[in-house]
Parts: structure tokens; sequence; C-alpha cells
């Protein structure tokens, strides 16, 4: 079948509308009606279902694409590939990396105890709950769908886990995984709904964050507050710290040696399939870069307690999460039902399996985030899962990259969009500055990101790539 030479294998959705109407959130896609095709034509159609879906998510080796083919004309090939695509509004990560860049500098130039390894060390904990989160967000949007209730979910997770294991006296691994298992389930039902009887998205999550909440209300009882013990595996996994120095710079070899070994496979696998491939020297560049990173953030963590085992699971998380998007064919099904449900649904794809798979995941990492959160406090309490803890991790998934439109995004979107926000009140807590202040800058930063997303789309489809 064909490819389209446009599309990014990064974010395979990108090219594809997500729904012939264009449907606000929520709104379930028909199965059939009076604009259904005649039988006659279904064999026909389906196939072009299937290339419509091809199109949208390119395959590995397609030979077109025009990225790998412009590699190989050297440096002035890198620039024209990197002008067509900011021309084309395929800016991917790169304005939230230059908004980072700018928040850090300023907060930085107001008080350098910002950059100090202290605080970055602090921070790289404090956006572990809230990216956790995001980080199931990142699936649903990835639909063009919404969930409203992952804030009590995580509120009811960490109750969950709190009451059984403290007031209860169940094992404390038997209670982790019972939380996670309330997490998945509320997901579960909530894309049941959704897909299966055809409430929409946004109604039934809005429901189910009322329900949730009054359920972990109840979960914890008259007292209110169940305090974690400091040597609770909950609170470990949020403050253990491995303050050998050759713990940090062990994970960044590690890292860099697996990013080395999987970019090599992979191009010789293309080598061999006699497709462009990616030069010798970019990855070699690349490696080196994240070599300096990765190093660079084990130099500034050994520099305060030591390698924090927080972020590093987040971090997993994330890998595994990129890994199932751009790597699996679940992940390619995602992509496609994201960026246009009929033709999906006319590939052959279930449609209301992904609805609720999607769901259950982001239900599972809401209960994730929760558990982190309770150990950052450590405790779960009646106002766990509440306050700006819900539009926080909506906003960092948005401001990460990931489209409010359906068929874009990346699971390092969750990183990047909580870093912003978790710098931005990290900063302005140093400063002294107000929660009202940390709010409007906050919302501020989520309505240049959607800007941005709707200009982008706009110039995709004026240049023919959306």
């Amino acid at each position: 079948m064909s490819q389209n030479p446009n599309s990014s294998p990064e974010e395979p959705g990108g090219a594809g509308e997500r729904r012939d109407s264009g449907a606000p959130f929520g709104t379930p896609g028909s199965a059939g009606g009076p604009g259904a095709p005649p039988a006659g034509a279904a064999g026909s159609e389906s196939e072009a279902a299937r290339e419509t879906v091809e199109t949208m998510v390119p395959a590995a080796g397609s030979a077109a694409d025009p990225r790998l083919l412009a590699r190989e004309s050297g440096v002035s090939g890198y620039w024209a590939e990197f002008m067509r695509r900011v021309k084309g509004g395929e800016l991917g990560s790169l304005p939230v990396i230059v908004a980072l860049a700018v928040i850090w500098i300023v907060f930085w130039a107001l008080n350098s105890t910002f950059l100090s390894a202290q605080n970055l060390s602090n921070l790289s904990q404090q956006i572990v709950g809230t990216g956790m989160i995001a980080l199931g967000i990142v699936f649903v949007l990835l639909l063009g769908e919404i969930d409203l209730s992952v804030g009590s979910v995580s509120g009811l997770a960490a109750a969950v886990f709190a009451v059984s294991s403290v007031n209860n006296g169940v094992n404390q691994w038997l209670a982790l995984l019972l939380a996670l298992a309330t997490g998945a389930g509320t997901g579960l039902i909530h894309g049941f709904f959704f897909a299966r009887i055809g409430v929409p998205a946004f109604v039934v999550t809005l429901a189910g964050n009322l329900a949730w909440n009054g359920l972990m209300l109840n979960v914890l009882g008259t007292s209110g507050t169940v305090n974690l013990p400091n040597d609770d595996i909950v609170s470990k996994l949020y403050n253990t710290f491995y303050g050998q120095l050759a713990a940090a710079y062990s994970v960044a070899a590690v890292a860099v040696a697996l990013y080395a070994v999987v970019a090599w496979l992979g191009r010789a696998r293309r080598v061999k399939a006699g497709v462009p491939a990616q030069p010798v020297g970019e990855i070699i560049a690349r490696t080196v870069v994240l070599a300096i990173v990765a190093f660079g953030v084990a130099y500034v963590f050994n520099q305060y307690k030591g390698l924090p085992l927080a972020p590093l699971i987040f971090l997993i998380f994330i890998v595994v999460g990129d890994f199932i998007l751009r790597r699996t064919v679940y992940g390619r099904r995602v992509f496609a039902v994201g960026g246009s449900i009929e033709a999906a649904r006319r590939a052959g794809i279930s449609v209301p399996f992904i609805r609720i798979s999607v769901f259950t995941i982001s239900g599972f990492m809401a209960a994730v985030g929760g558990l982190f959160l309770a150990g950052q406090i450590e405790s779960a309490s009646q106002t766990s899962g509440g306050g700006n803890l819900l539009m926080n991790s909506i906003a960092a998934a948005v401001i990460g990259g990931t489209s409010l439109f359906g068929g874009r995004g990346k699971t390092w979107s969750a990183l990047l969009g909580a870093l912003v926000i978790g710098s931005i009140q990290s900063g302005m807590n140093i400063q002294g500055l107000s929660n009202s202040i940390q709010y409007m800058i906050t919302g501020a930063v989520l309505l240049a990101a959607v800007v941005i997303d709707s200009v982008a789309r706009r110039t995709q489809k004026a240049s023919g790539r959306a």
C-alpha cells in the first residue's frame, strides 16, 4: 500500500482528521446510519479504509520518508527538512522545550537557588504524581477525548491503599495491587459506558469524578485522614534515594547504551530491507547528546542526595508507554482511531476495544499518580485528588505537545508538560508569590499551548499535511 511521505513516524496519527463530522469531546462516532455504504461496496470501501489508515500511520520501513532522504544530503538536508517541518506546522516538542528553557532562565536570573541541585532534585520528585496522571491523559487525548475523573480516581486509589494496609492490616503489596486494580476498574467502567452504551466521555467521566470522590470519602470513614508510616512501601517509592555516586551514573550509562543499541539495530533492519536509514553520524550525534543530558542529570542528583527513585520509575513508565504507542500494533491502532474513527472501523480495527482499553490505562495511571502523591505527603485524606490536580494533569499533557484534537502526541509530553508546570510552581514559591499568580501564569501557558496546536493544525491543512 502507498505511504504518506509527509507523515511523521514519531507521531503516526498526525496526518489524519479525527472525525468526519468534527464532533466535540465525548461524541462517539456513528457506526452506521443513513450514510452507510451499500453492501456491494463494502469490500472496496474496506480496502480504501485500510489504505487511509496506512497513510495516517506510516510503516517504519517506508522508503518514501522525506526525512530519511533529506538526511543523506548532509547538513543542508537536515536544515531543509527542519524548514519543511516548520512551514508545514510540524513543530513537535520544540515550543515546549523553548518555553521550559525560558522559564528556567528567568527564574534563575531572579534567584540562583532555582537551578540548585537541591531544588532540581526536589522538582524531579514533585512532578511525578501529576506526571503519572498526565501520562494516562495522553492516551485519552490521542483519541480526541477527555477524562475528567482522574483526580478523584487518584484520591480513591490512595484511600483504598491507606485503609487496606494501615487500618485493616492487609499486606502492603496486596493493598498496592488492590489500589491499582481499583484505578483500572474505574477506567474500565468509563470506557464501557462510552464505547458500548454511547454516553459521551465528557459526561461519563464527569459523573465518575463525583461518584469516585464520594466513594473515597466513604472509604476513609469518619476520621477523614489515614497517615502512612514512613517505612511504608508507598512512602519509600517516593522518598527513596540511592546515595552512591555510581547509582546515578550507572543508570545514565545503561540508558545511553540501550538507546545506541536500539538505534543501531533499527538502522541495520532498514539497511537490510534496502530502504533509507539513519546515517551513522546522526546516531552517534544523538547518542552523544543523550549522554550529555543523562550524565548531566546524574551529576546534579549526586550533588544533593543521589538518585531519587520516584523520577526513575516515572521515566520507565514513559519509555514503556512510548514503546507501546510507537512500536506495537496496538499503539498504531490508537493513533488510527484518533485520526479517523470511520477509517479505523472500516479497516477492521475494534474501536470499542481501543476506547475501553485507553480509558482503563487512564484509570490505572491515575491510581499510580495518586499513590505517589500519597507517598509525598505520607497520608490519604479527604482532600486527596482535589484542588487543581485534575486541571494540572490535563494541562501537563496539552502543554507538553499532545493535541486536544486527537491523533497527535507522545508520552514524553507528560514529562515536558509536568516540568513546565512544576517549574512555574517552584519558581513562584521561591519568589514568595501567591497561588493566584501561579494559576494565572499556568493558565496563560496552557492557552498558548492550545493556540500553537490550533495554528499548527491550520498550517498543516493549508500545506496538505492534515
